[in-house]
């Protein structure tokens, strides 16, 4: 069962930069807020620092699919943007994933 959807919006990813709530480790940075509904909502973003397109959408399926295998794990009603940094270039996935769980776990949004 899916419970998260995209952002998409440049409005709504600088609405959480301002009003979130930010934690980070070696390899992501992730803004937590809170959204009223039922469903958390997630965004990613990767910047050309960290690499050319090969790179950055590797990363980003890394993170998405991270978030979608441990789905049931994060509480709902939340707005998620996720941040890669330039450490995060060559990381394999158990790695990835392990940074998301722990942001997860920083941020008290973990069930």
């Amino acid at each position: 069962m899916k419970y998260s959807e995209s952002l998409k919006k440049n409005k709504d990813f600088q609405n959480i930069y301002k009003k979130g709530i930010s934690c980070a480790n070696k390899y992501l940075v992730m803004y937590q807020m809170e959204n009223g509904k039922s469903r958390n909502r997630i965004g990613i973003s990767v910047s050309k620092k960290v690499g050319n397109s090969i790179v950055r959408h590797r990363i980003t399926r890394l993170v998405r699919e991270s978030y979608r295998l441990n789905e049931e794990s994060f509480r709902c009603g939340y707005d998620l943007v996720v941040i890669a940094r330039a450490g995060a270039k060559g990381r394999t996935y158990q790695e990835i994933e392990s940074a998301l769980l722990h942001l997860g776990n920083l941020h008290k949004i973990l069930v």
